[in-house]
């Protein structure tokens, strides 16, 4: 049985949302504030989170920061009120790997929440293939892909599962140009048709942010225009 992690403070939509989970399957607890939350998170083991980002104590983004920093690489599900395109970004560049507005469709957010577990457990197993160096040097960054970290001028940055799924692949093939299909095929394989161009366009604006000494002017992850990236990595 998966153990979900919902942090959700509206009674009425946590209890709906709490049954509707237990009778797909999920072992289920729920927290009704930030700093719940983070107590949980950071207490016991779970499959995967749901976060609301409006909570009372500490607010979602404010855990899902944390969580990060301190290298949880727990798949977390952002579901928020909070529709607006900066909201989303903010998200996903903290380390969010999936997000869902309200008001939702029960039946997609379960679908949601259901790949980012298989993707979490094949990442784990022998699905998701690391290079054969999953420690390794770009440009002035050091990249830990089984710690989920890139440390770069003294600050070490959290990566999340998509991230770490995305650099592994573009340092397998460094140096030749990775289309958005094979990208897609790679770090979302469980659900990449729902994704487009623009998630994976953000995720490559969120690693040239950690990665980069000028994110505007990339030297290390280079677009290739009409066919996607390349990691221009130093030998």
């Amino acid at each position: 049985m998966k153990r979900l992690l919902l942090v959700e403070d509206d009674r009425a939509l946590s209890t709906g949302l709490t049954d509707a989970f237990r009778l797909e399957g999920f072992d289920v607890t729920l927290a009704r504030d930030g700093v719940k939350a983070r107590a949980l998170a950071f207490e016991r083991e779970f499959d995967v989170a749901i976060l609301d980002l409006m909570l009372p104590g500490r607010s979602g983004l404010d855990v899902l920061r944390e969580l990060r920093a301190k290298g949880r690489a727990l798949p977390i599900l952002i579901l928020t009120a909070r529709g607006g395109e900066s909201d989303k970004v903010i998200g996903l560049e903290l380390g969010a790997d999936d997000y869902v507005t309200k008001p939702f469709s029960l039946r997609e957010l379960v679908a949601r929440v259901r790949a980012l577990v298989r993707r979490a457990g094949a990442k784990e197993g022998a699905g998701a293939p690391l290079p054969a160096a999953t420690r390794f040097a770009l440009g002035d960054a050091e990249v830990d892909l089984e710690a989920f970290t890139l440390k770069r001028a003294g600050t070490t940055h959290a990566l999340s599962r998509r991230e770490a799924a995305l650099l592994a692949l573009l340092w397998e093939r460094r140096g030749r140009a990775v289309s958005r299909e094979q990208i897609l095929r790679h770090a979302w394989s469980d659900g990449g048709d729902s994704v487009g161009a623009r998630t994976i366009d953000t995720h490559v604006l969120n690693l040239r942010q950690k990665l980069e000494a000028d994110p505007a002017q990339p030297k290390l992850l280079l677009t290739v225009h009409g066919v996607g990236y390349r990691l221009q990595a130093e030998a």
